[in-house]
């Protein structure tokens, strides 16, 4: 287990993914299962985990020493596993800014934390990636 999760409400454990959230909002249906699996493979161990604003700005400031609130944060534990922090209240916000659907948004961060447990970092590569993906995951 990560030192960063603390309390965690709602667990569910899918094959190879478990998701819990520490927020009351839920968080959106997508196929989180299938999207790890395209992008990261299906034996890789993920934990993916809906986190608050004041939490999320506490691990990117313990971890990152950045002080704002991220969308999204992504950690690799090992070669075969990671895990990823999502704010799904900053990623409502960001939706309206980008024209995207709160699903769609939420769907494009997970894509984004993902590629960058694959390895890659911002650029042309991962904007094409995130593209492809996203287009096959997202309504």
């Amino acid at each position: 287990p990560s030192p960063l999760r603390q309390k965690t409400v709602n667990y569910k454990l899918l094959t190879m993914l478990a998701i819990s959230q520490t927020t009351r909002q839920p968080y959106p249906h997508l196929p989180y299962q299938r999207m790890k699996d395209e992008v990261l493979g299906k034996k890789y161990q993920l934990s993916l985990v809906f986190v608050g604003e004041s939490r999320a700005r506490e691990i990117n400031q313990t971890t990152r020493s950045k002080t704002y609130a991220p969308n999204v944060l992504s950690f690799p534990l090992s070669k075969d596993s990671g895990e990823i922090f999502m704010a799904p209240s900053v990623a409502k916000r960001e939706a309206k800014k980008y024209g995207h659907s709160y699903n769609r948004h939420v769907c494009y961060l997970f894509i984004h934390g993902l590629l960058h447990l694959k390895g890659l970092d911002h650029g042309k590569k991962m904007e094409a990636s995130e593209q492809e993906y996203l287009k096959r995951f997202s309504k």
